[in-house]
């Protein structure tokens, strides 16, 4: 059954129908979806040879901080307004936004129509300087967010994704002139556990990351440390190790397990593991490693790689001090990377 058909439009991120089947290029699944059938995500469906996406509603709004979404490199201070919809393209067992992603654990769906100078609106309002498509997977609704974002551009707004990153070079290229930034969820390294408790492969999140970084987008990376799950010195140090790969400069925040949906039997994160976490990172030569979800806990500011001041101050989500001048610059003279003016 078609999930919300009232709210959709033909899809752009599609292959040429053949046979009536159709490939979805949304994701790194790339879902080959059969007349009357749907994608992985739920919400990419096939109707009589065309693939239907989302569109024209929100399953929520809200105006946050841009260090809640974390982006610790951007504009700091400033608000955002946050927007999701409904359906993810992974089955995280931990997710803690299921009442919306998990369509079949949701109960049924409460869209509110709206559009996409709409939601600019609320933003200007709101005092915003971001609007992020966030809450759900925002990789499987990305003909909406572009028409979002392509709205927000024109009124001189910054725009971000806060996703699982399993990106693909076309669903890149399309986004490239609307969105700004990408935050990144790198759940874990082990590809068995990936595919287990997320429905997904870490391969293609990490050929994802290589996408995103490579087509220019300004990325953060999150990592939720479980447990039990993720949180051995050799899964942490072979992620550690592949961000500085990348660019020792990818700030990298690291935050605490609360139990929720399906783990709820699993004990959250105590702070002497983030704290030993963010060892392995610094160690493994990142410059910018972040600890969150623990109030008070050491690794919420950011240092100046050049001569160890603090540049960023931080309590929870707010900024209690900022050094940082024009470009992100120290007042010793050395430019930390980021999206500063």
């Amino acid at each position: 059954m078609a999930f919300l058909p009232e709210f959709t439009r033909e899809a752009v991120l599609a292959g040429k129908p053949d046979g009536g089947k159709v490939r979805c290029q949304a994701c790194a699944h790339r879902c080959l979806v059969a007349p009357g059938g749907a994608g992985r995500c739920g919400v990419r469906f096939n109707e009589g040879g065309v693939l239907k996406v989302p569109w024209g509603y929100v399953s929520g709004a809200s105006p946050d901080p841009v260090e809640k979404k974390p982006f610790f490199h951007v504009l700091p201070g400033a608000r955002t307004l946050s927007f999701g919809m409904y359906g993810c393209n992974f089955r995280c067992g931990f997710c803690q936004n299921w009442q919306i992603a998990d369509l079949k654990s949701a109960g049924a769906p409460h869209p509110s129509g709206t559009t996409p100078a709409g939601l600019v609106s609320a933003a200007l309002g709101a005092g915003a300087g971001l609007l992020v498509s966030t809450y759900n997977e925002p990789l499987i609704t990305a003909e909406w967010a572009a028409a979002v974002f392509s709205a927000a551009k024109k009124k001189g707004l910054r725009t971000a994704f806060v996703s699982n990153g399993y990106a693909t070079p076309e669903a890149a290229a399309f986004l490239r002139p609307v969105l700004d930034l990408w935050k990144v969820d790198l759940k874990s390294f082990d590809d068995a556990n990936y595919r287990k408790v997320c429905g997904a492969e870490l391969p293609k999140v990490l050929e994802g990351l290589r996408i995103i970084r490579a087509s220019g987008f300004w990325t953060e990376v999150v990592t939720l440390v479980i447990p039990g799950f993720n949180d051995s010195d050799a899964e942490l140090g072979a992620m550690a190790a592949f961000l500085a790969g990348l660019s020792r400069d990818i700030p990298w925040h690291l935050t605490a397990f609360h139990p929720d949906h399906l783990m709820t039997g699993v004990p959250a994160t105590p702070p002497e593991t983030l704290a030993r976490a963010r060892g392995i990172a610094l160690a493994a030569g990142l410059r910018y490693v972040y600890s969150g979800n623990i109030p008070g806990a050491a690794g919420q500011d950011t240092l100046c790689p050049s001569c160890g001041r603090t540049v960023i101050k931080r309590e929870g989500f707010s900024v209690t001090g900022n050094l940082l001048g024009k470009g992100g610059t120290c007042p010793c003279g050395h430019k930390l990377p980021g999206v500063w003016d």
